[in-house]
């Protein structure tokens, strides 16, 4: 399958990256590799993460990361999948 990552999905991680970054650079870097390295996997098992708490709709999914939910939706028509939301405390992934 092949992985979709959206805008606004990229510009809220760079922003929580940047975040992090004040105070600890070095844990921002890894931070974003290792997340982008769980996202890469994703493809393999796309629904061996839990089916997301803000949709109901078994193909939207969230992978869970250090607190964070990376959301998810698979097309299996397309054979693609779309990374679009990143959440921690909030209420909506967009």
């Amino acid at each position: 399958m092949k992985l979709k990552i959206s805008r606004r999905f990229s510009e809220k991680l760079n922003a929580q990256v940047r975040h992090i970054a004040q105070d600890k650079p070095g844990a921002a870097r890894k931070f974003k590799t290792d997340i982008i390295q769980q996202i890469r996997e994703i493809p393999n098992m796309p629904f061996r993460h839990r089916k997301s708490i803000f949709f109901d709709q078994e193909e939207i999914r969230e992978l869970v990361f250090k607190g964070y939910l990376v959301v998810y939706r698979i097309n299996q028509k397309q054979k693609e999948i779309e990374v679009f939301g990143f959440v921690k405390y909030e209420e909506n992934p967009l």
